[in-house]
């Protein structure tokens, strides 16, 4: 199993997540995609990595975000030859022990399982309520305007099979942000990959400042009409 976490100016939360994860999850490899954090985040964490047995750092210069930080780590997961990659957020909004509860569903026969807010058992702590209110109108607007079967699509808690993330031409991936992982639900959707949905409880992060933006949101709209457009990304 490889866990991918991506990561700009995290210095305050990656330490500590990578220490829990090696409790909950000691089998995993980890590996930290940073693009150039100034607060100096990836040299913290090459300098955990001496205690800490399968944790090392990608430092990410040039073309940066979220999308393209975890295509990088897609890239790598495939020429290491990795059955399971987990996608999670560097700020604790995602639960480092629930890990192993949601890579259990490629076990019982899902190709991604989606960490779901929005499911029963799923839900949000410590959010004010105008940015639930955007979170699950833009998870309810892509639903309607898609028709992908999921009711948390822009949740970035996920995780991968191996044969899933073969089929997906990554050059070919376009977007960012949210909408990068609206996308590539969506591409895996079209392709007849079967997504199961486990309840997870998103809290808000605990140190340092939220990314979200609204050019973030922009695109994520743009992404939902295109993905209606063309149905198909093969």
């Amino acid at each position: 199993m490889l866990i991918l976490i991506p990561t700009y100016n995290e210095r305050e939360n990656i330490v500590t997540l990578l220490r829990e994860l090696q409790t909950s999850v000691p089998e995993a490899e980890v590996l930290v995609l940073d693009d150039a954090s100034p607060d100096g985040t990836a040299d913290a964490v090459e300098d955990v990595s001496s205690e800490l047995s399968g944790v090392r750092v990608l430092r990410r210069e040039g073309a940066r975000g979220l999308g393209r930080a975890y295509l990088d780590g897609f890239r790598l997961s495939l020429a290491d030859d990795f059955e399971v990659t987990v996608c999670m957020d560097a700020d604790f909004s995602h639960d480092p022990g629930d890990v192993i509860r949601l890579a259990q569903g490629l076990k019982a026969g899902a190709d991604v399982v989606v960490g779901s807010r929005y499911i029963s058992g799923g839900r949000v702590l410590n959010w004010p309520l105008n940015r639930l209110l955007l979170s699950r109108g833009a998870a309810l607007y892509t639903r309607l305007v898609t028709g992908l079967p999921v009711k948390d699509p822009t949740g970035g808690f996920n995780v991968y099979s191996r044969r899933a993330l073969k089929a997906l031409l990554l050059d070919r991936i376009d977007s960012d942000g949210y909408s990068f992982q609206i996308e590539i639900k969506h591409t895996l959707w079209k392709q007849g990959f079967r997504i199961d949905e486990v309840p997870i409880a998103f809290t808000e992060r605990r140190e340092g400042r939220s990314k979200l933006n609204r050019g973030i949101v922009r695109e994520a709209v743009g992404v939902v009409w295109r993905l209606r457009r063309f149905r198909i990304r093969v």
